[in-house]
């Protein structure tokens, strides 16, 4: 895993306490939080405002444009209403409000809808029956074995916007795209952000479009056969504008993190925070009918109850989905490397429906690149890429030198490598290169057709990231739009995050200059350039990863998630994978011969003109140049 939040990491700034004078927080509940999932509630605007803030002595509903101060009164006499605030009536769609805590400026509500004037500003009451939905039959995608396509909505197209967006869909649906994930949507300081920094978790940005626009795109998304996955951050909230600490314990000392306390699971009055987490994965799930969430970096909801945080989160999602009879995936973003992550909470694991492996991007990249810094030493080890594609994680329990510890543990026989969502690029792989360089910067066309041959015909499940599959050369680099010191300390710490790197080792004698992450010009840089579409090179990629992926999903051998009947076989910069009786031949080398131990092969697809000829009992795939050739019996 890497921290898109390495620069902010250090800024620390927040939770503990909000020091500075708060202009607008309140919390509009989506249903009552004791109530768990037999209240399913879409947060209908007959309903009352409840609020959690046991620090409270006094709580009013401020209301812009009138100034009214409407007092609430405490929930009721119950243990499960401690704690908790009523508004003595609902406000109308539309209705822009704050809280008042004992009198003091009024604040943004933590499940604020719609935050129509920025982080900072006043809420405003979202009717979800104004959505328009047309999806009724559809029943969702499982992620286990999905083709995933990740993009970030402001750099996806010139325009940003969720609207913008949906006009691609075809070009998605078209490519072969199961599920869609997008980057976070929440609010966030400024213009233009990873979605890393998200504050109001429940509201989602302007910048895109707002709530309704995201329901849209989901619709257009389903209307196209498509999934949607959403990317939610539940281990940390960013340094500007998170007034969660003026209303409750949401963050413990008991714990430390990259970005400060943890987010309070295990700590005292821990379980209104849980269930504001849980209620807010239950939102998108239900009011925004998303098909999947990721979840970030979940090494760091550091829980030490007796029932994991994310047992609870899947045993909850599971029990909707199968009341609703959708298919709802959970996947983890983990760098643990353990098995618990995906193993049943009924057998004692989290329940995850899969995680990220970052250990398959780190053989493939190392292999394709031939890069070695870092946590890429590893992986450049010979063995590295055999036991990634047959055991899933390279790290099982045997030691990491980037670490400095053993990691990981082996996987119980007879898990499926879908669990493992695979990829050779995703926006941290890139936009945490010091001048988030792609692939494509290094590799020619046959050797990211080669690496794409691999992934494609893996038995995980593959994710590409917006632009690869026409082999895009537009940069992903990390931006930010902070004011003031926090700006400044963002600009800082991402040079000297970089400050120690074997520049040589990565880019040769090219001169680099770090991207400033507050400067507009990074994010323009950032935003795909479509017309490369239109280019003879990109146009062609495209049209072999199009292929690709059809024949992934028409050939069982290609599809199965066996580990089993997986291997790879290295000669070299050259060699071969088989599933089962099928064959992936490849070379990321000009001259190559590539002996397979089977007859009788016909190549399906292929990139660079390979030979496929017979060889004794066997066949030869002969290479004048980097490419790569799927082969059926």
């Amino acid at each position: 895993m890497s921290f898109r939040g390495t620069s902010l990491a250090r800024v620390r700034l927040a939770w503990r306490k909000c020091s500075t004078p708060c202009r607008w927080q309140c919390w509009h509940a989506a249903a009552s939080l004791s109530s768990g999932l037999a209240d399913q509630r879409s947060n209908s605007m007959a309903e009352n405002l409840r609020v959690w803030a046991p620090k409270a002595h006094e709580l009013t509903v401020h209301i812009t444009g009138s100034g009214e101060d409407i007092p609430m009164m405490p929930a009721g006499p119950a243990p499960e209403d401690a704690g908790w605030w009523i508004s003595p009536q609902p406000l109308a769609s539309g209705t822009r409000y704050g809280l008042r805590i004992d009198g003091a400026d009024p604040l943004p509500d933590p499940r604020s809808r719609r935050q129509p004037e920025g982080i900072h500003g006043p809420s405003e009451v979202v009717d979800l029956a104004n959505f328009l939905w047309s999806d009724s039959q559809w029943l969702g995608v499982d992620a286990r074995g999905a083709v995933t396509y990740e993009l970030h909505i402001g750099a996806f197209t010139p325009h940003g916007t969720f609207e913008a967006a949906a006009a691609k869909l075809p070009h998605l649906a078209e490519l072969g795209v199961d599920i869609v994930e997008v980057m976070p949507i929440v609010p966030v300081p400024g213009t233009r952000n990873w979605g890393y920094d998200g504050v109001s978790l429940y509201a989602v940005t302007e910048n895109f479009g707002g709530p309704a626009a995201f329901a849209a795109f989901v619709d257009a998304a389903h209307a196209h056969g498509i999934g949607v996955c959403l990317d939610v951050v539940y281990n940390h909230l960013g340094p500007d504008g998170n007034y969660l600490s003026q209303f409750g314990p949401y963050f413990t000392d008991k714990h430390e993190t990259p970005w400060g306390w943890a987010v309070n699971l295990d700590g005292e009055n821990n379980a209104p925070v849980r269930r504001y987490l849980i209620e807010n994965a239950m939102q998108w799930i239900r009011d925004y009918h998303v098909d999947a969430l990721r979840l970030d970096a979940v090494a760091f909801l550091i829980d030490t109850s007796q029932r994991h945080f994310l047992a609870e989160l899947s045993d909850e999602v599971s029990a909707f989905a199968a009341a609703t009879g959708r298919k709802i995936s959970l996947i983890a973003e983990s760098d643990l490397n353990d098995p618990i992550m995906v193993t049943p909470t009924s057998e004692g694991g989290r329940g995850m429906t899969g995680q990220w492996d970052d250990d398959i991007h780190h053989a493939l990249h190392a292999y394709a690149t031939e890069e070695s810094f870092a946590y890429y030493a590893d992986f450049r080890e010979p063995g590295a890429l055999e036991k990634v594609f047959s055991q899933a994680f390279a790290h099982n329990g045997n030691y990491s030198t980037f670490r400095g510890a053993n990691w990981g543990a082996p996987l119980a026989p007879g898990t499926s490598g879908h669990r493992f969502v695979a990829c050779t690029e995703d926006h941290d792989q890139v936009g945490n290169r010091a001048i988030g360089d792609r692939p494509s910067a290094k590799l020619s066309p046959g050797q990211l057709a080669a690496q794409m041959g691999l992934l494609l015909a893996s038995p995980f499940s593959p994710m590409l990231f917006m632009g690869q599959e026409w082999a895009t050369r537009t940069p992903f680099q990390f931006f930010t739009d902070h004011s003031g010191d926090l700006g400044k300390a963002v600009e800082e710490g991402r040079i000297n995050e970089f400050k120690d790197w074997n520049w040589l080792s990565i880019y040769g004698d090219d001169e680099i200059r770090v991207p400033n992450p507050q400067h507009e010009s990074t994010f323009k840089d950032s935003t795909l350039d479509w017309h490369e579409v239109d280019e003879p090179e990109h146009r062609d990629f495209l049209a072999f990863v199009r292929e690709a992926i059809a024949l992934r999903r028409a050939t069982p051998q290609f599809a199965s998630g066996d580990l089993a009947t997986t291997e790879i076989v290295r000669l070299g910069r050259s060699g071969y994978l088989r599933r089962a009786d099928a064959f992936v031949a490849y070379s990321f080398e000009p001259d190559a011969c590539v002996a397979l131990p089977a007859s009788g092969l016909d190549a399906a697809l292929s990139w660079g003109g390979p030979e496929v000829t017979a060889c004794g009992t066997g066949s030869a795939v002969t290479f004048t140049q980097p490419g790569v050739a799927f082969l059926l019996p």
